[in-house]
C-alpha cells in the first residue's frame, strides 16, 4: 500500500512537470499534437500506478520522451509553418460574408445544428448577424457580427473613459500578493498607506482588489469565521 502511494505521488509530481514544461496552453486550448501527447501519457501513467510488479522506469522513460517530442514539434511548428499546417491543419471560414459554406460544413461533418449551437454560446441567436464564423485549428469557433449587430462602444458614441489599467487581488483572506502590486505598479508602502486610511489591518482583510490607477475595494473577513 505504501509503495503503491508513494509511486502514484511521484507520477503525480511527474505529470505535473511535464504540462508545465509543454507549456500554459496545454491546460486550456489543446492543439491536435498536445491533445495526443496529454492521452498518451495518461495511459501510460496508470500502468505503473495500479501495477506495483512494473518497474517506475517502464512509466517515467516513455513520460520523458513523450514532453521532449511535443517541445519539440511546438519549436518545428513555430520555426515552419508547413510543419504547423501539417500537424494542427488550418483555420476554416464557415460563414463567409453571411453565406453559411456548405461545403465546408460537409468536409468538417458539422450539422446546422451544431453550427448554430456553437453560435448561441457565441451569443449570437441570429444567423443573419454573423458576417464570418471560422474554426479555429483547436475545434473552437470564432464570430464576426456585422457592424449594426455589434452592441455600440465607446468610440462609437464619442465617449472617452477613465483607463484604471488592470485590476488585481492584492491582499487575499490576509496574504499579500507581491505579484499583484507589482502587475499593477504599486509598492507595499502604498498599499500600507490606504488600510492605514482605511482602518484596517492587512489580517482582518478578505478580499482587496486595485488597479494602476490607485482605485480599491476592500472586503473584510466575516466576524466568526475561522481563520
Amino acid at each position: 500500500m505504501t509503495i503503491s502511494l508513494i509511486r502514484t505521488l511521484l507520477l503525480y509530481a511527474v505529470i505535473l512537470a511535464a504540462v508545465r514544461l509543454m507549456g500554459k496552453r496545454q491546460i486550456s486550448e489543446l492543439q491536435t499534437s498536445e491533445l495526443v501527447v496529454t492521452l498518451l501519457i495518461s495511459d501510460i501513467a496508470a500502468i505503473p500506478m495500479q501495477d506495483t510488479g512494473q518497474p517506475l522506469l517502464s512509466g517515467l522513460l516513455p513520460i520523458a520522451i513523450l514532453v521532449f517530442c511535443e517541445i519539440v514539434t511546438s519549436v518545428l511548428m513555430l520555426k515552419s509553418p508547413l510543419a504547423r499546417r501539417l500537424i494542427c491543419g488550418r483555420p476554416i471560414v464557415v460563414i463567409d460574408d453571411g453565406k453559411i459554406l456548405q461545403s465546408e460544413l460537409r468536409r468538417l461533418r458539422m450539422t446546422t445544428e451544431e453550427l448554430c449551437e456553437e453560435l448561441r454560446q457565441k451569443d449570437v441567436f441570429r444567423l443573419e448577424d454573423v458576417a464570418y464564423a471560422i474554426i479555429e485549428t483547436n475545434g473552437r469557433m470564432s464570430v464576426v457580427k456585422r457592424p449594426e449587430a455589434e452592441p455600440p462602444t465607446a468610440q462609437l458614441c464619442g465617449l472617452i473613459p477613465p483607463d484604471g489599467g488592470i485590476e488585481a487581488v492584492v491582499v487575499s483572506d490576509g496574504a499579500v500578493s507581491d505579484f499583484s502590486l507589482s502587475l499593477i505598479r504599486k509598492s507595499r508602502a502604498w498599499l500600507d498607506g490606504v488600510l492605514r486610511g482605511k482602518n484596517v489591518a492587512v489580517e482582518d482583510v478578505f478580499l482587496m482588489t486595485a488597479d494602476v490607477s490607485g482605485q480599491s475595494r476592500i472586503i473584510k473577513k466575516e466576524r466568526g469565521v475561522s481563520e
